[in-house]
């Protein structure tokens, strides 16, 4: 059973940091890729930032680029979500998904096969 658990959330205010982990349970970890996703209230999950296998591709969402950061460790299962310049728009649950299939980077939510729990992240004004 793969197990992904986020943690990192919190309650900050407009234009703090946040750094976000995902600790992954299955040693199949470092051949696939990882994304990050988040759902804000009465919204539709949207992708946020995604990392192939070894780390050396990176995407990110319009909204987020240049201001977040995706990083993984291998040797820890753990991949990041370094979060700055934190905007209300960012206010959302975050999730971390593990896509096996490919070791490319993966940016559609329907492409990924196991997800977390979701940490919330709250940016007050």
């Amino acid at each position: 059973q793969v197990q992904l658990v986020e943690s990192g959330g919190g309650l900050v205010q407009a234009g703090d940091s946040l750094r976000l982990s995902c600790a992954v349970s299955t040693r199949t970890f470092s051949g696939y890729p990882m994304g990050w996703f988040r759902q804000a209230p009465g919204k539709e999950r949207e992708f946020v930032a995604a990392i192939n296998w070894s780390g050396g591709r990176t995407a990110y969402a319009d909204s987020v680029k240049g201001r977040f950061d995706i990083s993984r460790d291998n040797a820890k299962n753990t991949v990041y979500l370094q979060m700055n310049s934190l905007n209300p728009t960012d206010t959302a649950v975050y999730y971390c998904a593990l896509e096996l299939h490919t070791m490319m980077v993966v940016t559609t939510p329907a492409e990924y096969d196991y997800w977390g729990q979701g940490t919330q992240v709250t940016v007050s004004s």
